[in-house]
């Protein structure tokens, strides 16, 4: 039917309270990241941040992690970590946001290094931990006092390629203390490499990180929103929420 210069053209009654909701939801966030952005410019006291703060960009391939996942990652990391133990989120701001939720309420020391090396520039909010990251380039613009400066890594490379895989695979190696093959009986001192991303990289992950024994793990990694990839955790060290898994023969 055609439309004549005097008649509108209107959505469905359902289709226009499905937009309205959206601007809703997204006129909420845009409040709640400016309020978080002013007060990081004020520098008052900290409030806690989560990740409702920060909306997922699926064409950044954003999937964040349920809040269970992310608490389970961040305490995994932290085992047998001290304040002088130094910790990098490469590509996981899930994570480092729980770990930051618990400087602020003091379940773990402020004083602890914690960074997070993100290409999301919403997350310069968080001045003092946040290094800007493209993993196109892996070393490029990286502070040169964080080479070999982290006792434990966690990363969520962005993308399911051999690509992105490696790349990333070469910034973590920068980041790290040597790799050597982990001991039987962790202790404070021992280096622990994480990283969430694809059942389908495991491959790849197992001759990247031969030289620091990384393997899949038996934790469900589970997103907030659901991800119709299989998503597995690999670590080069157990933890008291998971164990490693032997590769077959």
């Amino acid at each position: 039917m055609l439309v004549t210069d005097d008649e509108e053209l209107q959505l469905a009654p359902d289709a226009m309270q499905a937009l309205a909701e959206f601007m809703r939801e997204k006129d909420e966030q845009d409040r709640r990241f400016e309020e978080l952005r002013l007060q990081a410019e004020r520098d008052h006291e900290d409030r806690i941040v989560t990740m409702a703060d920060f909306q997922e960009d699926w064409n950044q391939s954003q999937f964040w992690y349920d809040d269970e996942t992310a608490t389970i990652l961040a305490e995994s990391l932290l085992e047998g970590a001290t304040e002088d133990t130094a910790i990098a989120l490469v590509s996981a701001p899930t994570v480092y946001v729980k770990l930051r939720e618990w400087k602020t309420t003091g379940r773990i020391p402020r004083n602890m290094t914690i960074k997070l090396l993100e290409y999301d520039v919403r997350f310069d909010v968080f001045k003092e931990d946040f290094v800007y990251y493209d993993f196109e380039y892996p070393l490029r613009g990286l502070p040169k006092d964080l080479r070999g400066k982290f006792d434990r890594v966690m990363v969520d490379p962005p993308f399911l390629s051999d690509d992105c895989q490696t790349k990333t695979a070469l910034t973590v190696r920068w980041l790290t203390k040597p790799w050597t093959p982990p001991p039987s009986i962790p202790d404070k001192d021992s280096l622990r490499i994480m990283m969430c991303t694809g059942e389908r990289m495991c491959d790849l992950l197992a001759k990247l990180y031969r030289q620091a024994g990384v393997k899949p793990t038996d934790l469900d990694v589970r997103h907030r929103k659901g991800l119709s990839n299989v998503f597995w955790c690999y670590s080069n060290l157990p933890s008291a929420h998971f164990k490693l898994l032997e590769e077959e023969a």
